[in-house]
């Protein structure tokens, strides 16, 4: 097995980048690479080389990465779902918990005192940093995925009332949600009720102004918001004008822009979410452990664009194949292999979308032969990437 070429961008935690073996990768060597690896680094700007065959981000977000550019040319992109789940939870609760105590303020002013008088200045000073707590408060979080689950359950730990709603929650997350978490049956119910609320949903073009006027409507004029999932998820202009109008109490983000700085009921963090070293540790390792399945056997898990498919690697060789959802694809590549005399020992095919998936596990052991083939295979309409893969755990291979 040659070398595969992996060039990062941004800072990637060793821990990951210890996961590819120097018997079989390459960092930073080639401007052709494989594989990339990245953070936040926007690659939409970036030529795709026609050596690429897929881009790891070691979080969770991927607006960074030009998700169609790439399924278009049958390149996968990855993610690492829920490896940051548990910093952006402590965050979240942090954040709840100092503005329901007033920690910032408090802190800064206390900070900034002078003079021989200071116990006399605290004793003075502090009422007007007076809070209150969290615990009978209700907590709404809206979207119950990797992060929404924790922050509800330890939130329902600290002795709050916590109502979530997520129309499409996974069973996992079902399973795991603690039995006195209220499961909202819509949206609505968890803006009306909560004290709190906290968003944990993707951002999509779906989901771009989620909480736009008429949500802000049905919140409590006390309400403070949480947004640690991404700026655009909440209409800025309208909640502005909602906390300058004393229609909401307090807006909590990790997303500083022009239109919420220097707002007085506005507290701001500069994106810290993920940004821990166990974080980073783990998205990394994550993120290598992928790309490394799908580089040496073709499997393909936590894809933000193409199905997951998983098919243990036992024939000599094995054909994947990216392509176009159409008609007739499966068939016409059966026949192909078929009508070569090849053997097919396994295949699995799924589709995502416009964009599908085919995994083909032959005995064949005559290599030169079988490229001929997967040439005849990129000819066909619909193909948009092809790759022959070797078993080096097979005695044909294992010398």
């Amino acid at each position: 097995m040659s070398h595969f070429n992996i060039k990062t961008f941004n800072s990637i935690a060793m821990e990951g980048l210890q996961r590819f073996s120097k018997e079989y990768y390459k960092i930073n060597e080639s401007e052709n690479p494989e594989a990339i690896v990245l953070r936040s680094y926007n690659l939409h700007d970036e030529p795709i080389n026609d050596n690429l065959l897929a881009v790891g981000r070691a979080g969770a977000g991927y607006n960074n990465i030009p998700v169609e550019k790439l399924s278009e040319q049958g390149i996968v992109a990855f993610n690492a779902p829920g490896a940051n789940a548990n910093s952006v939870k402590e965050l979240v609760l942090t954040s709840l918990i100092s503005h329901a105590r007033n920690t910032l303020p408090a802190s800064k002013w206390a900070s900034e005192l002078s003079g021989d008088d200071i116990a006399t200045q605290v004793e003075d000073g502090k009422k007007k940093f007076k809070g209150h707590e969290i615990k009978g408060k209700t907590l709404g979080v809206i979207g119950l995925g990797q992060v929404g689950l924790l922050v509800a359950n330890d939130a329902e730990n600290l002795g709050m009332d916590v109502i979530g709603y997520d129309p499409y929650i996974s069973v996992d997350a079902a399973w795991n949600i603690n039995r006195s978490v209220t499961k909202a049956s819509s949206i609505d119910e968890v803006l009306q009720k909560a004290d709190y609320i906290t968003i944990h949903v993707p951002f999509l073009d779906s989901t771009k102004n989620m909480i736009d006027s008429t949500a802000i409507r049905q919140m409590k004029a006390s309400a403070v918001l949480l947004n640690f999932s991404r700026a655009e998820i909440v209409d800025e202009d309208a909640l502005v004008k909602a906390l300058n109008h004393n229609r909401l109490g307090h807006y909590i983000s990790d997303f500083p822009n022009e239109t919420v700085l220097g707002q007085e009921k506005v507290t701001l963090l500069p994106h810290l979410g993920a940004s821990t070293g166990e974080s980073e540790k783990n998205s990394a390792i994550m993120v290598a452990n992928q790309l490394i399945d799908y580089l040496e056997t073709g499997n393909i898990v936590n894809s933000v664009n193409y199905p997951r498919v998983k098919m243990q690697l036992t024939s000599p060789l094995r054909i994947a194949v990216c392509n176009q959802n159409i008609k007739n694809i499966i068939a016409s590549l059966t026949k192909l292999l078929s009508e070569e005399g090849l053997n097919i020992d396994h295949i699995i095919n799924k589709s995502r979308g416009d964009y599908a998936y085919t995994l083909v596990d032959i005995t064949e052991a005559d290599e030169e032969k079988v490229k001929e083939i997967i040439e005849r295979i990129e000819e066909k309409e619909g193909i948009l990437k092809v790759r022959l893969i070797k078993n080096l755990e097979h005695d044909a291979w294992y010398q």
